[in-house]
């Protein structure tokens, strides 16, 4: 048993080595694996074969015969590659019975709302075979990736041996390679053409027109390979204008079959459409005429420029633009101002007719606006003025359309409003035409005007960064209402824009929020009790004033999940809630250094210790948002706050205005609303005090109220909420310091337990006959203890202050530091050198029994020599024991506690509690580490010296030394304690306050037990354990008096004496 049990010991070090020596090999493989991966796909070359020359001039000839000649110095014919290709486009087929796709619908999405699959096709020319070259034509090879998909798009190029099909719920996708000729034609007002003949496998079709693909159920149900067949007479046509413009911008394309009706691979005609992408060359200017009646004279006299709002007349407008607008969604604003009919005043715009909007009335709730292909060319007029040439597509989204898939689509449609205007510094207005759909030849639809700004004072009322809007040309029968859209404002976002100015905030509300302060902070002794007491984020010490009000700005700001207070709804009901600083103080968005030191005194700011009430008091600004899927709040969307601060109780008193999405009747009949919005709200915010967080669960209380009666339509119940806890930026800050304090803690502890091994082995050497009375199972505790850190990562010392900071190191990324890793790596090789010195301590007691085996002559003199099979025993009957208490206590702990805690365990965390207990158990075996060696002693009788003091106790301390740092350190909870959960309940520790007390009390009374037990005999120990007549200590064995009266340390070395036998088993 004893060789099985070292050969484990054994291999539990080879596998600790292995993995704390190649976890940075393999990471540092993986990530150049990796990069050549990438190279790989980007640099290989591909050889393109053309061989259907012949076939090509014989399919295209229709194309080469319109197409005029090349020019050899024409730069069109280099930019083939760059100008003629496309992402997104929309595709359909003409109503027949052989579709070209199949389609698998029958799985829902998760969130159950079943939104229409899209038709999409993107091309790319691969290669440009000049060799080839004729007068009208040069060869070229393409790829064409189409399909049909509810939720992806196909912006991705393919690489080179891509599946040429691919079908999945919700999914389908087909990849063709074509080759084929590039030609130009002076019809349609000059168009460059590409005539490609494609190869692919296509899925086949049923018989059955009316089901023709039945084997999809099949393939779905049985995950077999979809039937597929060769088809490579398939011809592409795309015809791109010479020059794009506003009216000559698409792309139109046709997709068909070869093939004779009567073939299997046969498919009706596909005809694609697309606008001009990125990679195009625009030409302004090109529709004078039109232009010039939509914006004369410039700038245009909107609302807008009446409002009084300062407007952005800086030289980088073209980079805010594309900033603001790239990738991200545009809000509509509701109709709120209309007072005509229903049809007019509940659309959108100039854009078409929608289902899913035209439900909205008018409100245009989840209406999004994306503008997309934006070309700005800007060029310096002189002196401070500059001008700027602006062209986009404007592209609306309905509700029920992927957000994603409908920013990157290309496809032109009645939703989509190509626009073409100019931007002057001295005026800060971009004034545009839009002309709808796709058929604009001759201004045709050119009817509406576009205007956009970009605001530089901001207020409750106006939180954007972009304002726009649609308008009819027609100012005596406009065709719709104004349709405005904006693009709300982040505070991190404002540097991004405003490099070389300065925005502003203009406080409006203050004297409102006051009235809510006063309702809200009655004088009571609890306020009293909280203003000298407690501390609540306030102004700290800084390098600046700003920097300051930076700081507070971050702490203020609540980004984390929310439950209704009191709780009573199930888990679903979580709300994620994001509140952000707009403004504090002086202070608008961040603080930057860079930015502001000319603005500032650099002087160090100190925050001053008493105040008056009124300078107490700060101005604040933020946004509040909910995310909840059913709940209460779901109507109440966005609101803009506006208030006051009171630091000295961590309140916020706040006027919200309610971004609302109605009817538009509703909004017209409310006569109270400011810009749109109903600013009828009181909302406070409780923040936890910095102080005390042990008293205080560090949660955040928001209360929501509506003023209005509740008979009135924009009038909701009042909502109340609880944050999860939250941590102040200090406190995140002490977590990393504390991480590395503890770190180094660590390796002083192990250093220290390095040293007290050392000692022992010292000991022994020179104290052989006492090696046999060490026990086994006291050392395999220890091994056991140092290697299981190596094997699963756990900490080898400080384990419950692990599992609070480390979990912040996720949210944080704490661990990709530089100075963590020489600490994590320390600590690793020394826990190594710690479990290889006990293994040697190990195998030194094991071959000392060893000799002394060999050398009793008699069965009877065997038994004399220390086992450890009854040690073994009683101390797993012990830990058993003492393990199962733990689980049965743990559940009787959560069996008791309130729903508000437990529904925040998921059933996945649940199943691993009980492992997470097992590894703290083992913690807390390894603090327990003499229990073996104390039974060991009773059972032997020993009146010897086994252990030496400075090792036993010196262990002792080193293994106590967490508990009290533990105890003694400033207790907090933290919410990234564990992942998985949401309101940590400081008493699910295994180590409790409690049992930093006990577990010491307990290892120092075996630590004095070993003690007492090597210092007096077994018969004086016997006799102070006497309890009147009773004797707790059996009499006296004489069995362990027949062991040697020494074992020398020549018997310990393997390979002596003649022992070799011994030594190989």
């Amino acid at each position: 048993m004893k060789l099985l049990f070292m050969r484990a010991l054994v291999w539990i070090c080879i596998l600790s080595v292995s993995k704390l020596l190649s976890l940075e090999h393999i990471e540092g493989y993986l990530t150049a694996a990796e990069e050549v991966g990438f190279r790989g796909t980007t640099e290989t070359s591909v050889t393109y074969k053309y061989d259907r020359i012949g076939e090509v001039k014989r399919q295209c000839g229709f194309v080469l015969k319109s197409a005029s000649q090349l020019k050899p110095d024409d730069s069109r014919i280099f930019s083939i590659k760059e100008e003629l290709y496309f992402l997104n486009g929309d595709w359909e087929q003409d109503g027949g019975d052989a579709p070209i796709l199949p389609f698998d619908d029958r799985e829902a999405p998760k969130d159950g709302f079943v939104r229409a699959p899209l038709k999409l096709a993107s091309f790319w020319v691969v290669d440009v075979d000049r060799s080839h070259r004729s007068k009208k034509a040069v060869f070229v090879s393409g790829l064409m990736s189409m399909g049909i998909t509810r939720e992806g798009t196909f912006s991705e190029k393919p690489y080179e041996g891509s599946r040429e099909f691919e079908i999945w719920a919700g999914h389908t996708r087909l990849l063709i390679t074509f080759q084929g000729v590039y030609t130009e034609s002076l019809a349609n007002r000059g168009e460059r053409v590409l005539c490609l003949l494609g190869s692919t496998m296509l899925p086949s079709r049923e018989t059955d027109s009316g089901n023709p693909w039945k084997w999809v159920e099949d393939f779905r149900s049985n995950f077999n390979t979809p039937p597929l067949s060769q088809d490579d007479q398939i011809m592409l046509v795309l015809r791109y204008p010479i020059n794009f413009t506003l009216t000559e911008r698409l792309i139109r394309g046709t997709l068909k079959s070869l093939n004779p009706k009567s073939n299997s691979n046969y498919f009706d005609e596909a005809k694609i459409l697309s606008q001009l992408g990125q990679g195009a060359h625009y030409e302004f200017g090109s529709e004078k005429e039109i232009l010039v009646k939509s914006c004369d004279p410039y700038p245009y006299r909107d609302n807008f420029l009446s409002e009084g709002i300062e407007i952005y007349k800086g030289p980088e407008f073209c980079r805010i633009l594309d900033e603001a607008t790239r990738g991200q969604a545009l809000t509509v604003v509701p109709n709120w101002k209309c007072n005509g009919k229903d049809e007019f005043c509940s659309k959108l715009g100039p854009f078409g007719l929608d289902r899913e909007i035209k439900a909205t009335d008018g409100g245009f709730k989840n209406v999004r606006l994306y503008m997309q292909d934006i070309k700005c060319e800007q060029e310096h007029v002189g002196g401070n003025i500059t001008s700027s040439r602006v062209a986009a597509v404007f592209r609306a989204v309905p509700p029920d359309e992927n957000q994603y898939s409908a920013a990157v689509r290309s496809g032109p449609s009645n939703m989509t409003i190509a626009s073409e205007g100019i931007w002057e510094s001295p005026s800060g207005q971009l004034c545009m035409i839009g002309c709808l759909g796709s058929d604009n030849a001759g201004g045709k639809g050119c009817d509406s005007r576009v205007c956009l700004y970009v605001p530089t004072s901001f207020s409750i009322q106006q939180r954007s960064i972009l304002v726009g809007s649609f308008s009819s040309m027609n100012n005596n029968t406009p065709a719709f209402f104004p349709l405005s859209f904006e693009k709300l404002v982040q505070p991190a976002e404002l540097w991004n824009y405003f490099k070389t100015s300065n925005p502003k905030y203009t406080y409006s509300k203050i004297d409102s929020a006051g009235v809510i302060l006063e309702k809200n902070e009655a004088f009571s002794f609890g306020t009293v009790i909280k203003k000298s007491l407690l501390q609540f984020p306030r102004l700290g010490d800084a390098a600046s004033y700003f920097l300051s009000l930076s700081y507070l700005s971050e702490d203020l700001a609540l980004h984390v999940s929310a439950i209704p207070d009191p709780f009573v709804g199930p888990r679903s009901s979580r709300i994620d809630l994001q509140m952000e600083i707009i403004s504090l103080g002086p202070l608008f968005g961040r603080y930057w250094s860079l930015q502001n030191e000319t603005h500032e005194q650099s002087s160090f700011f100190h925050a001053k210790t008493q105040y008056t009430e009124k300078q107490l008091l700060l101005n604040v600004s933020s946004q509040l948002s909910f995310s909840a899927k059913g709940s209460t709040v779901s109507s109440l969307s966005t609101i803009f706050l506006e208030g006051l601060y009171d630091p000295h109780v961590g309140r916020m008193y706040l006027v919200g205005c309610r971004d609302i999405r109605v009817s538009w009747q509703i909004l017209s009949e409310s006569m109270d609303l400011e810009s749109g919005l109903d600013c009828l709200i009181e909302v406070v915010v409780s923040y936890p005090p910095t102080t005390a967080r042990w008293l205080i669960n560090p949660t955040a209380r928001i209360s929501v109220s509506s003023q209005r009666t509740e008979d009135d339509p924009l009038y909701f119940k009042p909502v109340k909420l609880q944050t999860l806890p939250i941590l102040y930026r200090q406190q995140r800050e002490d977590i990393l310091s504390e991480r590395g304090v503890e770190g180094i803690l660590r390796i002083l502890t192990l250093s220290a337990g390095i040293a007290f091994i050392l000692a022992q082995l010292f000991y022994i050497n020179s104290n052989s006959e006492f090696v046999p009375f060490v026990s086994l199972v006291m050392l395999g505790v220890q091994a056991f203890g140092y290697s299981l850190p190596l094997i699963t990562g756990a900490e080898a010392v400080f384990k419950r202050t692990k599992s609070e900071s480390s979990v912040g190191m996720l949210s944080y990324n704490i661990g990709r530091s530089q100075w963590f890793h020489v600490i994590d790596y320390a600590v690793k090789l020394l826990v190594m050198v710690s479990f290889v010195l006990t293994l040697w301590l190990f195998q030194k007691v094991w071959k000392s029994r060893s000799r002394l085996h060999s050398r009793a002559p008699s069965e009877v003199e065997n038994s004399g020599i220390p086992s450890d099979k009854q040690v073994l025993v009683t101390t797993l009957i012990v830990h058993i024991t003492g393990y199962g208490s733990v689980l049965i206590g743990h559940a009787l702990k959560s069996h008791g506690e309130s729903s508000q805690t437990e529904i925040y365990f998921d059933s996945s965390t649940r199943s691993r509690l009980w492992e997470t207990k097992l590894e703290e158990y083992v913690g807390l075996a390894h603090d327990f580490f003499l229990l073996p060696q104390v039974i060991g002693n009773l059972i032997w009788q020993i009146e010897t010296k086994p252990l030496r003091k400075l090792y036993y106790m010196g262990i002792t301390v080193v293994r106590l030394l967490p508990h009290f740092y533990d105890f003694i350190r400033a207790p907090r909870s933290n919410p990234y304690m564990v992942e998985e959960y949401e309101f940590v309940n400081p008493n699910m520790d295994f180590f409790s306050k409690l049992g930093d007390l006990a577990i010491p009390i307990i290892a120092v009374l075996l630590a004095v037990m070993v003690y007492v037990q090597q210092r007096w005999d077994y018969e004086k120990l016997r006799e102070v354990l006497r309890l009147g007549r009773f004797m707790v200590l059996p009499a006296r064995s004489r069995a362990y008096q027949r062991l040697p009266s020494k074992v020398s340390e020549t018997e310990l070395v393997p390979g002596v004496n003649g022992n070799q036998s011994h030594t190989d088993e």
